[in-house]
C-alpha cells in the first residue's frame, strides 16, 4: 500500500468509543453574548465496517445531559427542548463517511425528538495507535451545525432590548477515543 492510499483509508474492523476518554456535546449561543456548552455522559458510538464500508453510528441518552444546574437541566429534559420522557435518546447513522489525509468528512441522518436530518460533519482522524496498555486505539474529532429548530427545540425568549436567549444555530462536537472492540 502506498502512503497515498495509507492516509485515505479509514481503519478496518469494529472500534467502540471509550467513554472516560470521549465527549459528545454541543454549543449554543447564550443571552446573544456567552456560548453555552453542555453535552452527555451516556453514549455509544461505534466505527465499523460493514459490507466492506466504513460507518459510524452513535446513541447518547438525553437523560445523561450534564447541565450544571438541577433546574436548567429539568428544562432541557422537559417538552420545550429534548422531551426525555418521549425521546430518550438522541441518535446518528452515518450514510456516508470519506477520509482525505487526517480530515474526515461524514454524511449521515441525525435523529432528535421525532425529527431526522441530514447533517455533515468534518474534522480529524488519527491513528490507529497501541497505547501504553496495549490497546488499538483511534482518534475522531468532528463538528458539524445545525439548526434546533428543525429538530422540534423551539423554545426561546425576546430579550427586552432585542435579540433571544438562546440562538437557533448549535454546533455539535464528538471528540472520540475509539478502542478496537475484542472479536
Amino acid at each position: 500500500m502506498t502512503t497515498a492510499q495509507a492516509e485515505s483509508t479509514i481503519p478496518t474492523g469494529t472500534w467502540q468509543s471509550d467513554p472516560v476518554h470521549s465527549r459528545v456535546g454541543f454549543s449554543v449561543k447564550h443571552m446573544v453574548v456567552a456560548t453555552y456548552r453542555a453535552g452527555f455522559d451516556d453514549f455509544e458510538i461505534r466505527l465499523s465496517d460493514e459490507d466492506g464500508q466504513p460507518k459510524i453510528s452513535g446513541e447518547a441518552k438525553v437523560e445523561s445531559i450534564d447541565a450544571r444546574d438541577e433546574q436548567q437541566k429539568g428544562h432541557l429534559l422537559s417538552p420545550d427542548f429534548f422531551d426525555a420522557d418521549n425521546y430518550p435518546a438522541i441518535k446518528f447513522e452515518s450514510t456516508d463517511v470519506r477520509r482525505d489525509g487526517d480530515t474526515l468528512t461524514v454524511d449521515g441522518e441525525l435523529a432528535i425528538k421525532d425529527n431526522t436530518r441530514h447533517v455533515t460533519a468534518v474534522g480529524e482522524i488519527s491513528g490507529p495507535v497501541v497505547d501504553i496498555a496495549d490497546q488499538e486505539k483511534i482518534g475522531i474529532d468532528l463538528e458539524t451545525k445545525v439548526d434546533r429548530t428543525e429538530f422540534g427545540l423551539n423554545w426561546n425568549a425576546p430579550l427586552p432590548k432585542g435579540g433571544f436567549a438562546v440562538d437557533n444555530e448549535v454546533t455539535l462536537s464528538v471528540h472520540l477515543e475509539l478502542v478496537r472492540a475484542e472479536a
